[in-house]
């Protein structure tokens, strides 16, 4: 998608935590391991299936239902995932969707993108008690630019304020959010501010009751 004039940056004060989704780069030298309720190797073609699959690196999970590969170097390897995925980073970052695609680098995470119907993430921020959490059709995280892209349906929170739109990029190590449209498609860019802890109107006063009829005004004399 390309990007408009009508590119909007959100600066620190608006943007999430720079812990959101930390899902760091985990260093190669850790250990990947692959667990699986079964598994079915293709020697010919090197085309690897597994159910109820959990891949760990560290503190780094990713889980799915299924899981299909073409081998297991992960050196430089690509693996597909559906059903009930669930990518779990350091600092208590999820990422959870209906599919994902990660890609394997150097023996470690470099990139992961999931879709559903959102496709969501969330990470409670380590500058207070909020949590952070975006959704969009589609989440693109990738580990060495250090952002998260989302695309189709966007938003994104701090707990304080939101943003949505066609397609959402936080930085994290920066703190910013870039919010873009593409030309000519008279899309536009949602804010909202400072909306969540808005103090509630006083509540109406009761109407004074109406005099019973029946009884006198006060300092009246009773009729005959």
């Amino acid at each position: 998608m390309a990007l408009s004039c009508r590119s909007l940056l959100f600066l620190c004060g608006c943007a999430l935590s720079a812990h959101a989704l930390a899902l760091a780069p985990t260093p190669a030298q850790q250990p990947i391991s692959v667990d699986a309720a079964s598994s079915e190797v293709d020697y010919k073609t090197h085309n690897l299936v597994f159910t109820q699959v959990v891949i760990a690196q560290g503190a780094t999970r990713v889980q799915a239902e299924h899981a299909h590969a073409t081998g297991l170097d992960f050196a430089n390897s690509r693996w597909t995932f559906e059903g009930d995925v669930h990518i779990d980073a350091p600092q208590q970052g999820t990422l959870r969707s209906d599919a994902a695609v990660v890609e394997f680098r150097d023996n470690q995470i470099a990139r992961a993108t999931i879709t559903g119907k959102p496709a969501q993430f969330e990470q409670k921020r380590s500058d207070s008690n909020q949590v952070a959490r975006g959704h969009a059709d589609e989440i693109l995280y990738d580990v060495a630019a250090g952002t998260v892209r989302l695309t189709s349906d966007a938003w994104l929170s701090n707990g304080q304020q939101e943003i949505s739109g066609p397609m959402l990029v936080y930085n994290m190590r920066e703190q910013k959010v870039q919010a873009a449209t593409a030309p000519g498609t008279g899309e536009r860019v949602h804010i909202v501010i400072g909306g969540h802890d808005a103090a509630k109107p006083d509540a109406a006063k009761p109407e004074a009751s109406k005099a019973d009829p029946t009884k006198p005004a006060p300092g009246s004399s009773p009729q005959p």
